[in-house]
């Protein structure tokens, strides 16, 4: 099971394992981003709040989340593990989760596409060199329609009630932290959980699904936002850009650009690795903005996928431009305060990034007069032949000035 939406992950550490298991939920969900766009765009436009009302068009909403998006992601999930017989029966166990529980089935989708897709991998390898000359498509069609049904009842009697159990406990939570104004304090494990490359799996496997329950009941949601801000990036790379390491500041405008136009999040977790501190700049910033988002009502009616601002603006609804923008635009003036502060409270450290203040030709200039002094040197502690000795000689004698100073 392979993705090409996270770094190649390394060894087999607690770290390591975590990584690839968000490598495998990105895997399911970000080549079917474009699905869910479409979803969110209808739902904008065509909802009883949305910006065209249109009670035909909105009758797309319902099947879409509940059928549409799982079947896809648990097709997605049983691909990547055993091509397209995998894919097949991933989606066909899906529908039994869909069909076994009334919220929107994310995870039963992420959870039984794979399983489906795997017990089939399995069959095909048990049974490849039994099966006899002319019955291969026989009995390939009949083992996966075999392990496809079975599949769909496991997933109405026993996957979907128990994701659905799940789903609403963590739905709980997240109601209680918002009732108690403390949404804020996710930001604790976010920010650092992002920079370490989970973004993804954060975004699309937990709040994305409790974004699109909650989004279907109230038509908008928070958590949507929570992972998804491009503020505190964008406060990051400016304070870098103004108070970074010198050789580091022109590589700040292109980041910002690709981080906050293209939703490329990805392109400032090396700036924060680099200075790990810096972290506390991104939990500020992001405790701010969804502590604005929560104080101002704001949410989106769907996942925004790449994190960008124009993604933000597809997605917020009729009236919810001043919460959405204000929450961005705090957090990164808060996470650009913080990083600030932290960038210039690192200068009185020995830092090799910034090499001196030295640009990159100032250190080529310097290296050139170290190479020329080096070669002068070295032909001054050369020793000298016998003939030039002669020739010296020769010269000293027929001067009578370098003789008596001789």
């Amino acid at each position: 099971m392979t993705t090409n939406y996270t770094p190649q992950v390394q060894g087999t550490g607690v770290k390591a394992t975590v990584q690839r298991i968000g490598g495998h939920l990105a895997g399911m969900v970000m080549p079917n981003v474009g699905a869910f766009i479409a979803w969110g765009l209808i739902t904008a436009l065509f909802i009883p709040t949305g910006w065209l009302p249109n009670e035909k068009f909105a009758a797309l909403v319902g099947p879409m989340i509940s059928v549409l998006l799982p079947v896809l992601i648990g097709y997605t999930g049983g691909r990547l593990v055993h091509g397209q017989r995998g894919a097949v029966v991933g989606a066909v166990a899906t529908v039994g989760v869909v069909v076994g529980s009334d919220v929107p089935m994310f995870l039963g989708a992420m959870i039984i596409g794979p399983l489906a897709a795997y017990v089939v991998k399995l069959v095909d390898g048990l049974i490849k060199d039994r099966i006899r000359p002319g019955f291969e498509m026989l009995v390939d069609n009949f083992s996966a329609g075999i392990i496809g049904g079975g599949m769909a009842l496991l997933g109405v009697l026993g996957i979907g009630p128990v994701v659905r159990t799940l789903t609403s406990a963590a739905g709980n939570g997240v109601d209680w932290l918002v009732s108690n104004h403390m949404l804020g304090v996710v930001s604790v494990i976010v920010e650092p959980a992002k920079v370490l490359f989970l973004n993804n799996a954060i975004n699309h496997g937990v709040f994305g699904p409790l974004g699109v329950a909650e989004a279907a009941d109230q038509g908008k949601s928070i958590l949507f936002m929570i992972e998804s801000n491009p503020g505190p990036g964008l406060g990051l790379l400016l304070a870098y850009f103004l108070f970074g390491p010198r050789a580091l500041r022109p590589t700040a405008p292109a980041a910002m650009i690709i981080h906050f136009l293209g939703g490329i999040h990805e392109v400032y977790f090396p700036y924060v690795l680099m200075k790990p501190r810096l972290i506390l700049a991104m939990i500020a910033g992001g405790a701010a903005g969804v502590s604005t988002f929560m104080i101002t009502g704001a949410g989106l009616v769907a996942t925004p996928s790449p994190g960008s601002i124009f993604a933000y603006a597809a997605v917020t609804p009729r009236g919810g431009w001043f919460g959405v923008f204000l929450g961005v635009l705090i957090a990164a003036a808060v996470t650009f305060a913080v990083a600030a502060l932290l960038l210039r409270l690192g200068r009185t450290e020995p830092d090799d990034a910034d090499a001196e203040a030295t640009t990159p030709e100032d250190q080529a200039d310097a290296e050139r007069a170290e190479l020329k002094a080096a070669q002068r040197q070295s032909a001054a502690n050369k020793p000298r032949t016998p003939a030039a000795r002669d020739s010296a000689e020769q010269t000293t004698s027929a001067d009578p000035t370098n003789a008596g100073k001789a």
